[in-house]
């Protein structure tokens, strides 16, 4: 008895450490493979061909032209957050909404002007749609600081 009221406390306990960082994630647009990983309370997340600037607080990749590093960001409320992502040349930059729309799906929007490119057929690089559906990526959310 004394071991399963133990158990169920630790098992409590997680859920509540999961459920009080609404902003550690890991989402992905299946249908534009699209990448976002973010930790909005520790700079945790290696960036891909940025890993000299040492952890950040997350990226975006993919069918997008070059990796986005997440710069700077507010979190609005456990819903929404606001994120300025740069690009790895530092050449660019775009402001971004990330809404939760429930528990595993989540919207990106890009803010104003649409600085984020993909290659088209061709290698013509065309913008990018201004809004993504993300679904949250449920067997990288522990390890999203080690890839």
């Amino acid at each position: 008895m004394k071991r399963n009221i133990l158990l169920w406390s630790a098992l409590l306990c997680t859920s509540m450490l999961s459920a009080q960082q609404p902003w550690k994630l890991d989402l992905t647009a299946v249908d534009d493979s699209l990448t976002l990983r973010i930790d909005l309370y520790e700079e945790s997340i290696p960036v891909p061909s940025m890993e000299m600037f040492g952890p950040m607080n997350g990226y975006m990749s993919g069918d997008i032209y070059r990796v986005w590093a997440v710069t700077s960001f507010e979190i609005i409320d456990d819903r929404t957050a606001k994120l300025r992502l740069s690009n790895d040349m530092g050449s660019e930059t775009q402001a971004a909404t990330l809404s939760a729309l429930s528990d595993s799906t989540y919207r990106l929007k890009f803010d104003g002007y649409n600085a984020v490119r993909r290659v088209a057929k061709g290698k013509k690089l065309v913008k990018a749609p201004s809004e993504f559906l993300m679904q949250k990526r449920v067997s990288h959310i522990r390890n999203v600081g080690r890839q």
